[in-house]
């Protein structure tokens, strides 16, 4: 015959292993705000000690823009430059105001000062409302370029490092 107290203690047991369950979750959760706020929020990976992961930060919140950037200089690579010069947001029937397809032909072109060789992103900068992703040419000389975050439009930035503030 069973007695009342033979339930006695199933409860706790229960409230345990419901606590212990929600202690897990709750620390995964924040580590994975943590490492959120790192990588994508936080764009201060200049003063992180450690090289790598600093790049790991960039790579990861600014790989859309890098990738266009890439892009462009494989197209200047393969000497498509009517489709480099649509990266910058510009067409031959319409061409940029300020940065018409002579002048993209004269920097990106066979015998531009910009366009030879092989270009290798050395780093990128959230600022503002787009990225600086600065790349390296085969004459060791870094270009910064811009890329808007919305339409991902490549362009020379208007400042080589981001400026406090933005």
């Amino acid at each position: 015959m069973p007695g009342y107290l033979d339930q006695y203690g199933a409860g706790d047991e229960r409230r345990e292993r419901r606590n212990k369950l929600i202690a897990i979750v709750g620390a995964s959760v924040l580590v994975l705000l943590f490492f959120w706020f790192i990588f994508f929020v936080w764009d201060k990976t200049e003063i992180l000690r450690i090289e790598s992961v600093a790049r790991l930060a960039q790579i990861l919140r600014n790989h859309r823009q890098e990738n266009r950037v890439r892009n462009f200089f494989s197209l200047v690579e393969h000497h498509d430059y009517k489709g480099a010069y649509a990266l910058w947001n510009c067409t031959e029937a319409n061409p940029c105001r300020d940065y018409s397809f002579n002048e993209f032909m004269k920097d990106w072109g066979p015998g531009g000062v910009q366009g030879a060789g092989p270009f290798s992103v050395v780093k990128s900068r959230s600022c503002g409302s787009g990225v600086i992703v600065t790349v390296d040419s085969p004459q060791n000389q870094e270009q910064a370029l811009w890329v808007e975050r919305g339409n991902l439009t490549i362009g020379f930035s208007p400042f080589p490092v981001c400026q406090a503030g933005t």
